[in-house]
């Protein structure tokens, strides 16, 4: 495990009334085959629950695997939303590290449970020059999908794998190599610490706070990866507590599901227009900054295909 040695890391969660979820999350962090003590920043915000105690009894349950440090905060309701408050558990993290050169936060979710090669394999992906480490989201199997929804589900999976192998095709990247997922979002994503204190760190904004994090690594010509080996589970709740969070994109996928309804995606020529966009644009100098600051003023894609639920 040399990769581990010189590698100093923190896992950053937030936390609005999960007492419920808490303790899985802190168990599977705690088999993790990592060497401990590990460290582990919570930021429980808001909360009306028993969050607090929870988390103290996993302390004391995990005493000497897991090195725990709960900050509380009750933001006001301006600032009550997901940005604030994975920024709370991030810097929380950021203030726990002994230095910040070889050392990296690891954002993850209330209700996420990883598996036990989590942290070595996002070490691992360090160790190889990455930047920034995105996380594949499985649906975790202790709470199974109903058989429609689960079919809908592989069908958009299918679709993004297309869409990676295509820009894989067009314009890859040496730093992010196939196979790889296309995920990374809050519950699993690894930064740098030095580069995420020069990111200005979590954007405090209402929703999609782990995207504006991404796009601004990239500006900055960030090496992000998605290594297969690096996943976690979460659950397929329907009631989040993010705006525009994973429940909401649930919520949708049940709703076609139940409804017989095809979802309708882009079709995968716009992709591949996309794709060699970004490669002449990558050719230029700061060309990662110029895809960043210019996309979100390219007109949206249609959604002209129809998605084909897998049988």
């Amino acid at each position: 495990m040399a990769e581990t040695d010189a590698m100093a890391l923190c896992v950053c969660v937030p936390a609005r009334n999960e007492a419920l979820r808490l303790p899985t999350l802190l168990d599977a962090l705690s088999s993790q085959d990592w060497p401990g003590p590990i460290p582990v920043a919570i930021g429980i915000n808001n909360s009306s629950d028993d969050s607090l105690a929870v988390v103290e009894a996993a302390r004391h349950r995990h005493a000497g695997r897991l090195d725990i440090h709960i900050v509380q905060c009750t933001f006001t309701p301006d600032r009550a939303h997901a940005g604030s408050a994975r920024r709370l558990a991030m810097d929380t993290g950021l203030g726990l590290l002994q230095r910040l050169e070889g050392s990296a936060l690891v954002s993850t979710d209330a209700d996420s449970r990883p598996p036990n090669d989590w942290l070595r394999n996002i070490a691992k992906a360090f160790s190889r020059g990455a930047d920034m480490v995105g996380g594949r989201i499985e649906i975790d199997s202790q709470e199974p999908l109903p058989p429609a929804v689960q079919r809908l589900r592989a069908a958009w999976d299918q679709y993004w794998a297309e869409v990676r192998a295509i820009e894989d095709a067009i314009d890859p990247l040496a730093w992010d190599p196939a196979p790889r997922h296309g995920d990374h979002t809050g519950a699993s994503l690894a930064i740098r610490a030095e580069l995420y204190l020069a990111c200005g760190g979590v954007p405090a904004i209402a929703s999609g706070e782990d995207r504006a994090l991404v796009l601004a690594v990239l500006a900055r010509g960030g090496r992000l990866v998605h290594p297969v080996n690096v996943y976690t589970y979460v659950s397929p709740r329907l009631e989040g507590r993010a705006d525009g969070g994973m429940a909401v994109a649930m919520q949708e996928l049940f709703a076609s599901a139940h409804n017989d309804t095809q979802p309708m995606a882009p079709a995968l020529a716009h992709w591949r227009d996309r794709a060699s966009w970004r490669r002449q644009l990558r050719a230029q100098a700061n060309g990662s900054a110029l895809i960043v600051q210019l996309e979100p003023m390219l007109p949206p894609m249609p959604n002209d295909m129809m998605l084909e639920p897998l049988s």
